[in-house]
C-alpha cells in the first residue's frame, strides 16, 4: 500500500517518461521499416490462424495487441490520420515518437516540461504557417494528370506499387464520378466508391464499373438478367407466408376455418407482392428472406428479385437511387381498422439499367446510372484475398488522397522535401528567439528529418550523404535574398530512392496533399504533447473478492 492509501504501484518523474518513451519507440520500431516506396510489409497471425499482410500503419497498429497505456495514445493516433486523411498514418507514428525521444532528452538534461511543450506548441504553428505560405501549390481540380500523379505515389508504397500507373487511372475516375456539390462546395464522398474482390486472373484485369454492385444474385432463374429504366423498391422485412406475431391466438370455432385463416395468411403475402408490382416496380430488393410463394409472382411479373441483401448496401442504394427502406407497408388513410395496407409509388428508386453478371464463380447485381447521385464500383481481381485484401487498403488509401486534393486545391512535393526544408526553416526561426523554447524548436526541427531519413534507410541507400545533399540544396534556397524560377526549383527538391540522389520532385511527379503534412503535423505533436504531460503513473492493484458466508 502507498503513502496515499492506494493498493497499488506508483511512478513518478523520469522513470515514468523514460518508460513511456521506450514503449512508444518500440511501437514506432515495428512500422519503421514498412514507411516509403522501398518499405517491407509486415505479417500479422492473430490466435484463431488468420493470416493478414500489409504495410499499412494503421491496419498494422490495430491489429497489434498493445497493453501499454502510452503506447495506446500512438496506436490511436494512427487510427485518427486514418480516418482524417486517409493516408501518412505510418510517417505520424513514427514522427510522434522522434518527438518523444527528443522532449525526453530535453528533460533530463533539466528543461522544463512546461518549457518543452510551449516550444513544441510554437514550432507547430511556425512549421503550419511556413508550408501554407511557402510549400503549398494550389491546383486547378480539373487537372487530371496532377491527380493521377497524387493516387501514384499514395501507390508506389503498397504492393501494387509496379501497377501504380494503372490503378491510379480507375481511382482518379471513379473519385471524380463521384462528385455531389454541397452548396457551392464541391464534395467527394469515398462511401460512394464500392471495393468488390474476386479472386483469380491478374490485377491489371481488375475495371472500375459505372454503378454500384452487390455481392448477390436472382433469387430465381427465371428472372430477367437485365431491366432497363428499373424503379427500385427497397425493403426491410420478410416476404414471406404472412404469420401471426407471437402470442396471437386466432379462436375458431368451426375446423372448417382453419383452412380459411390458412389462405388468408397466403392471401395477405399476394396482395403485398401485388402492390409493389402495381406500384410500378421492377427491382425488388430485401434484406430478409423472399419465399417461393412471393418469388413466384416476382417471376411471372418478369421483375429481378433479390433476398438477404447487406443492410449496408441497402443504405448505399438508397442515397444512390433515391429510394425509402421501407420497414412496414403503409396502412390506407380510413381503413386502419380493416387493416388494408397500400405501397407508396413515391418510394421508388430509379437506375437507368439493373443486370446481374457472373465475375468467376460469383454472381454481382450492377445499378448502373443511379438517379440521386453517380455511385461508382471497382472490382479488384488477384491470385489470393491476401492480395486482394491489401489491394483494397491501397485504394482506399489512394481514393482519400486524391478527395483531400480535390477538396482542397492543394498539394506538396513528396519525397522527404516538405519535412527537410521546415526543418531548415525552424532552425532559422529558433536562433531569432532569446528564450528557453529555443532549444525545443531546434529539436522539433531535428525531429522532421527523421521522415527523409527512414526512407532512405528502407531503399538500402547512404541515409547521411542524402540528407546533408537535401539540406544543401534547401539551406540555398531559404537563403536567398530573391526568389525567381531557378531558386524555386530548390525548393521542389526531394528525393529520388531507385536511384539513391536528389532531384527535382515537381518534374517527377512527387506529390502529396498539403491536408496530408499538416494534419500530420498537428496529430504527431499534440499525441507528443499528451505523453509528455504525464509525470505520475499509478497502477491500481484489483480489489480482492471477499469470501462469502459458509
Amino acid at each position: 500500500m502507498s503513502l496515499l492509501g492506494i493498493q497499488g504501484e506508483r511512478e513518478t518523474g523520469m522513470d515514468v517518461r523514460e518508460g513511456n518513451s521506450m514503449a512508444v519507440q518500440s511501437i514506432a520500431n515495428v512500422v519503421k521499416s514498412s514507411l516509403g516506396p522501398q518499405g517491407l510489409d509486415k505479417m500479422l497471425v492473430d490466435e484463431t490462424g488468420e493470416v493478414v499482410i500489409t504495410n499499412d500503419g494503421a491496419t498494422i497498429l490495430k491489429l497489434l495487441s498493445i497493453e501499454h497505456p502510452a503506447a495506446k495514445i500512438l496506436g490511436d493516433l494512427a487510427q485518427i490520420q486514418d480516418k482524417e486523411v486517409g493516408d501518412g498514418t505510418t510517417s505520424v507514428v513514427i514522427l510522434a515518437a522522434e518527438l518523444l525521444k527528443r522532449a525526453t532528452q530535453l528533460i533530463k538534461n533539466k528543461v522544463h516540461p512546461t518549457t518543452v511543450i510551449s516550444g513544441y506548441r510554437l514550432a507547430l504553428k511556425e512549421a503550419i504557417k511556413h508550408i501554407k505560405d511557402d510549400l503549398v501549390i494550389k491546383i486547378d481540380s480539373k487537372d487530371t494528370e496532377l491527380l493521377r500523379r497524387v493516387a501514384e505515389t499514395s501507390l508506389s508504397s503498397k504492393l501494387i506499387g509496379p501497377e501504380s500507373k494503372f490503378f491510379s487511372e480507375i481511382v482518379v475516375n471513379a473519385i471524380t464520378n463521384v462528385k455531389t456539390m454541397v452548396g457551392n462546395t464541391p464534395k467527394y464522398s469515398v462511401k460512394n466508391v464500392n471495393i468488390l474482390k474476386t479472386h483469380g486472373k491478374s490485377v491489371t484485369e481488375s475495371r472500375l464499373i459505372d454503378g454500384y454492385a452487390i455481392e448477390s444474385t436472382r433469387g430465381g432463374m427465371g428472372m430477367p438478367l437485365t431491366i432497363k429504366n428499373a424503379k427500385i423498391a427497397l425493403l426491410d422485412m420478410n416476404l414471406a407466408k404472412f404469420r401471426m406475431p407471437p402470442g396471437v391466438h386466432v379462436m375458431v370455432d368451426d375446423p372448417n376455418k382453419l383452412e380459411d385463416v390458412r389462405q388468408r395468411e397466403m392471401d395477405v403475402t399476394k396482395e403485398r407482392c401485388r402492390k409493389i408490382i402495381e406500384a410500378g416496380a421492377n427491382v425488388i430488393v430485401c434484406s430478409k428472406g423472399i419465399d417461393d410463394l412471393a418469388l413466384k409472382y416476382f417471376v411471372e411479373a418478369k421483375c429481378i428479385a433479390i433476398r438477404r441483401c447487406d443492410k449496408a448496401d441497402m443504405k448505399r442504394l438508397a442515397a444512390a437511387t433515391g429510394a425509402k427502406i421501407l420497414i412496414t407497408f403503409e396502412s390506407k388513410e380510413g381503413k386502419e381498422e380493416e387493416g388494408e395496407e397500400i405501397f407508396n409509388k413515391d418510394c421508388l428508386g430509379e437506375a437507368k439499367e439493373v443486370s446481374e453478371e457472373a465475375i468467376n464463380d460469383y454472381n454481382y447485381v450492377f445499378f448502373k446510372q443511379c438517379k440521386n447521385q453517380r455511385a461508382q464500383t471497382i472490382l479488384l481481381r488477384g491470385a489470393n484475398y491476401l492480395m486482394l485484401d491489401e489491394t483494397e487498403r491501397s485504394i482506399h488509401d489512394a481514393l482519400c488522397a486524391v478527395k483531400r486534393v480535390l477538396e482542397s486545391n492543394t498539394l506538396v512535393i513528396g519525397g522527404g522535401c516538405v519535412e527537410v526544408n521546415t526543418s531548415l526553416y525552424l532552425e532559422n526561426f529558433a536562433r531569432s528567439l532569446g528564450s528557453r523554447e529555443q532549444m525545443a524548436i531546434n529539436e522539433y526541427a531535428e525531429a522532421l528529418n527523421v521522415i527523409p531519413k527512414q526512407l532512405a534507410i528502407n531503399a538500402a541507400k547512404d541515409a547521411t550523404d542524402l540528407l546533408t545533399k537535401l539540406r544543401y540544396v534547401h539551406g540555398r534556397y531559404l537563403q536567398a535574398t530573391t526568389h525567381n524560377e531557378d531558386t524555386e526549383k530548390l525548393k521542389n527538391t526531394g528525393l529520388d530512392l531507385l536511384n539513391g540522389k536528389i532531384r527535382n520532385n515537381y518534374k517527377a511527379g512527387v506529390f502529396e496533399p498539403a491536408i496530408s503534412k499538416v494534419k500530420s503535423l498537428k496529430f504527431a505533436t499534440e499525441a507528443a504533447i499528451t505523453i509528455l504531460r504525464i509525470d505520475d503513473l499509478i497502477r491500481i492493484e484489483p480489489e480482492k473478492q471477499k469470501n462469502g458466508p459458509k
